[in-house]
């Protein structure tokens, strides 16, 4: 033991009778801070003097523009976050719904493959209410999908659909459809009408029908927007049949179909009077005076009537169509047999009309006068008819309300 060291006993804090560090001591190794600490009996203010200063941390700077300063670095206590680790399993499927509802598309067909859970939640029929898959090059696959999501509302124009698969016999929900110019196999087509009862709206314009479709459609009681221009390939029972049924129809096009003198008649005799807006445009040799006045009697409430392409009209229909009382828009371009001289007086037959097309009857040095006669018609306005139409061909083409259908946009739509 060092000589500088004094013993434990002959210090005034403590007594021999008292202490406990008269016993020998146990190790030679250790030095004199061990020897008078190895009792709990110590005294606290004992402990605190020969506990050695605690070594703080410095950082001295150097550099010419620092000699003079210095500073200390001193560790952060590390603050523990009192917010809990919520992982995704523990979300409710209503939050993470909520959450899926903000992704587009294909994102949300991305995480459908992440686990079994996001993949039932990701094809919940609630974020597949509305779809547009326009500008897929190959739709069978995601048409599929989509149909087996329980949407409602279905835009899928100018596409190309392969052979269609859809497993199950249960009916499709789906309430408005446009399927317009689209490429896809009449059984494909088939087998979509064939399973839809709650159709309301559908575009099948210029696709080739069959009398199935035509007889599934019939089933379809809700449906009040059909069109049908340009489509081929049904018979005229089949089309009776399905006027006859579809009771609640306001919005008719069958313009331009392959019709004969059988089709045209089976149209005009079993229109519901709750037709308003009707295009029967183009049939050059077979739409005649006579079905124009069975038109007129069976569709007294009729507000929109193209008849445009009507060669065998003549200006005996215009006394004709003037029974229609609520005749807002009238077509009659390139009815050649009708002459300008007749049309002189339409806006005295027709107080309520409000837009006359009658283009290639007029030239257009002859308007500006046709226009003085009856200032509150609006003349050669619009080219292309949009009654039924999903998209009104009057919108140019590619901008975002071309994206519409029936007026409203879908919440998911498939981006190029």
């Amino acid at each position: 033991m060092p000589g500088d060291s004094v013993p434990l006993q002959d210090r005034p804090c403590l007594s021999l009778q008292d202490s406990m560090l008269t016993q020998p001591r146990k190790s030679k190794s250790r030095g004199i801070l061990s020897e008078g600490l190895d009792t709990e009996c110590t005294p606290t203010d004992f402990i605190l003097q020969f506990t050695p200063p605690r070594k703080q941390q410095r950082l001295f700077s150097k550099g010419k523009e620092n000699d003079s300063n210095q500073f200390v670095l001193s560790r952060r206590s590390r603050r523990k976050d009192s917010s809990p680790n919520i992982s995704w399993d523990q979300l409710p499927d209503e939050v993470v719904l909520r959450i899926f509802f903000c992704l587009p598309l294909q994102d949300l067909v991305r995480i459908s493959v992440v686990c079994k859970r996001w993949q039932r939640l990701a094809f919940d029929e609630s974020l597949w209410h509305s779809v547009d898959l326009e500008g897929m090059t190959h739709t069978a696959l995601a048409l599929q999908q989509v149909l087996r999501t329980g949407i409602r509302r279905l835009r899928c124009p100018r596409s190309f659909v392969e052979e269609l698969h859809l497993t199950g016999r249960g009916s499709l929900q789906v309430v408005q459809m446009d399927l317009s110019s689209s490429i896809i196999p009449t059984l494909a087509l088939e087998d979509i009408i064939c399973r839809c009862r709650l159709l309301e709206c559908l575009s099948l314009e210029g696709l080739q029908l069959s009398d199935t479709i035509i007889s599934c459609l019939a089933k379809n009681t809700r449906l009040q927007e059909l069109n049908l221009s340009g489509c081929s390939a049904f018979s005229a029972p089949v089309l009776t049949r399905m006027l006859k049924s579809c009771s609640r129809i306001q919005q008719l096009n069958l313009s331009w179909c392959t019709f004969d003198n059988n089709h045209i008649k089976s149209v005009v005799d079993n229109l519901s009077s709750r037709v308003t807006h009707l295009n029967l445009s183009g049939y050059r040799e077979s739409l005649t005076l006579n079905d124009v006045k069975v038109l007129v009697e069976k569709c007294p409430q009729i507000k929109t009537l193209d008849l445009s392409d009507s060669t065998l009209l003549t200006a005996d229909c215009l006394p004709v169509l003037s029974q229609l009382k609520h005749l807002l828009h009238l077509s009659l371009s390139r009815c050649y047999h009708i002459h300008l001289a007749a049309l002189t007086d339409v806006g005295i037959m027709f107080p309520v009309l409000s837009q006359l097309d009658v283009f290639g009857l007029v030239q257009d040095s002859q308007l500006p006068s046709l226009k003085r006669e009856m200032p509150h018609v609006s003349i050669n306005s619009r080219p292309f008819s949009s009654i039924a139409r999903p998209t009104p061909a009057s919108r140019f083409v590619g901008s975002t309300s071309d994206r519409t259908m029936w007026n409203k946009k879908c919440r998911l739509r498939f981006g190029l």
